[in-house]
């Protein structure tokens, strides 16, 4: 079977979805400010593609059934900023605009801390355990005797 028209559709808008996906539409070009502080932009960037088509049956004047197609593609983008990311000596400082959506990066920066305090909680159970094991043994020991 031939390349239908549809796939030439879809390949033709693919490759233009695919020309505007950039680390640069999500994470900006980077601006130096006069005090050297290096600024870069943080986008949230959503997709849409819809392709589709019909063929339509027409007889022409020599009795060929000939399938004409009919089709259409397209694609959209929405780039949306939602944070400026701010390098200078100090360190490194995210700004958000809009204040919910730092939710991801509030329980990364709890991550570490989440995880330290389950080691000390196994730690301290652990030598819990081993204290009881050790106190059983010394038991053992003096019946033993």
């Amino acid at each position: 079977m031939s390349n239908h028209p549809i796939k030439d559709l879809m390949t033709t808008a693919m490759e233009n979805l695919k020309d505007m996906i950039d680390v640069n539409t999500i994470i900006g070009d980077p601006v130096e400010t006069p005090d050297g502080s290096v600024i870069l932009t943080v986008s949230k960037v959503g997709f849409g593609f819809a392709a589709g088509g019909s063929q339509f049956s027409v007889e022409d004047t020599a009795g060929n059934n000939e399938l004409p197609f009919g089709g259409g593609s397209g694609g959209g983008v929405s780039i949306t900023p939602i944070a400026f990311l701010i390098v200078n000596s100090q360190g490194v400082k995210m700004l958000h605009i809009d204040e919910n959506t730092h939710i991801v990066e509030k329980i990364l920066d709890l991550a570490p801390n989440a995880v330290d305090k389950i080691q000390k909680m196994l730690e301290k159970k652990q030598q819990q355990t081993k204290g009881q094991d050790q106190s059983k043994q010394n038991q053992q020991e003096e019946y033993n005797i």
